[in-house]
């Protein structure tokens, strides 16, 4: 800001001066750049700032989960996080995989189900890797939706419509966080737990909110005019595919039925990723801040999964009157648990990768001569039509396009 305002008066006083004549005008013009450049300099930021912007609006969300984990270390230490990682024995290890493997199945049968509502055909095999592979790449990279985006266009790209394979992954992960929704406010109501009295508090007003939506949205249904815009019919198109992959007498009941099984196996696994951290609460009291912690993990600012959860559970637990240092090693532990059940999606990234490097075609060898120059040279040196030896069955019919005189017979 100071250098744009120096810039922009330098520029003025030259101008004045020039106005009165002197030659100063055209030396402080010269060594100040001039107007134009002090302006320039004022209004437009250098390309650094620019691209530093960028970047971090790229990646804030990659950001904010590494602050919020370094807030949580600087004031709890690294102590309850070491303490927490060492507790982690094979035998729990084991049962992460073991249930990460049924909720990865039923998720993947979701998927197919989603996708068979949407008319796009996904085998179950097929989806049951890929979404192991996906569950990997989102705790692994960064976002923790990377994995998502991949396998929606994965799909969409083998059969041919991008667009609604990444609707179809759009409305599985919709119906996964719908049922965790339905089944976390129950929760919440009905257990005691730290938001207990404000959950109470919000949930009527909440209710009336949507009640009074719904009477807006019915009455402007009755009172429409047909939707002619490009956006309006896409909007109507979209809703219409969610409750046919949704809601349907078809998809209904296996829909939800997956997304209760995914959602009991991601508390059961909280479950034991407290009972190793040391908790010795009880289930039903563990069982609305394992809602806490799921909810905070559908929140993009996060490092593979890491950030919110963790500082969600660590005041849930405080809050619950458990400590807020058992309740981040709780969640340390929960991340491993989870980084450790999407393991085989590892397995399934090699091998796609090493099948793939097999099936590429191995490209012919260029030939040594190109067709195109040998049709050319011999079109090129190809005797006339004119000096053509007379091609007819009788050697008394020439004609006079072939040079040669012509026979009674042909006249």
């Amino acid at each position: 800001m100071a250098e744009g305002s120096g810039g922009v008066g330098t520029g003025g006083v030259g101008v004045l001066r020039q106005e009165d004549g002197g030659e100063a005008a055209g030396g402080t013009a010269g060594a100040d750049g001039g107007p134009a450049d002090g302006a320039a300099r004022g209004e437009r930021p250098a390309p650094g700032s620019r691209r530093w912007a960028r970047v971090l609006r790229t990646h804030f969300g990659t950001v904010a989960g590494a602050v919020i984990i370094g807030v949580l270390l600087w004031r709890m230490g690294t102590g309850v996080f070491l303490d927490g990682l060492r507790r982690i024995d094979a035998g729990s290890l084991l049962l992460a995989l073991a249930i990460g493997g049924v909720t990865t199945f039923f998720s993947a049968w979701r998927w197919a189900l989603v996708a068979r509502g949407l008319t796009i055909r996904l085998p179950l095999g097929a989806a049951f890797g890929d979404y192991y592979r996906a569950l990997f790449l989102n705790a692994a990279l960064p976002g923790g939706i990377l994995g998502d985006v991949h396998r929606a266009v994965r799909h969409g790209q083998s059969e041919g419509d991008v667009g609604r394979g990444v609707r179809a992954v759009f409305w599985e992960r919709a119906a996964g966080q719908l049922a965790l929704a339905v089944v976390g406010l129950g929760v919440l109501l009905a257990l005691p737990s730290p938001v207990a009295g404000e959950v109470r508090h919000v949930v009527p007003l909440a209710a009336l909110a949507g009640v009074g939506a719904l009477a807006v949205l019915l009455a402007v249904r009755m009172n429409r005019t047909p939707v002619t815009s490009r956006r309006g019919k896409a909007v109507r198109g979209m809703l219409g595919e969610g409750r046919e992959a949704l809601l349907s007498r078809r998809n209904g009941p296996g829909v939800a039925l997956s997304s209760v099984i995914v959602l009991a196996g991601h508390i059961g696994t909280f479950v034991i990723a407290a009972r190793v951290a040391g908790a010795s609460t009880s289930v039903v009291r563990l069982l609305p801040l394992a809602v806490l912690a799921l909810l905070a993990m559908g929140v993009p600012l996060n490092v593979g999964g890491w950030g919110p959860r963790e500082g969600v559970t660590a005041w849930a637990f405080g809050a619950a009157g458990l400590g807020a240092d058992m309740g981040f090693s709780v969640s340390v532990v929960y991340g491993v648990l989870c980084f450790v059940a999407a393991l085989p999606g590892a397995g399934v990234l090699v091998a796609r990768w090493w099948t793939g490097m097999r099936a590429t075609p191995v490209p012919d060898p260029a030939p040594l001569y190109s067709p195109e120059i040998r049709e050319l040279s011999s079109e090129k040196y190809a005797p006339k039509e004119s000096a053509k030896l007379a091609r007819s069955r009788s050697p008394f019919s020439a004609e006079p396009s072939e040079g040669r005189p012509m026979t009674p017979e042909s006249v």
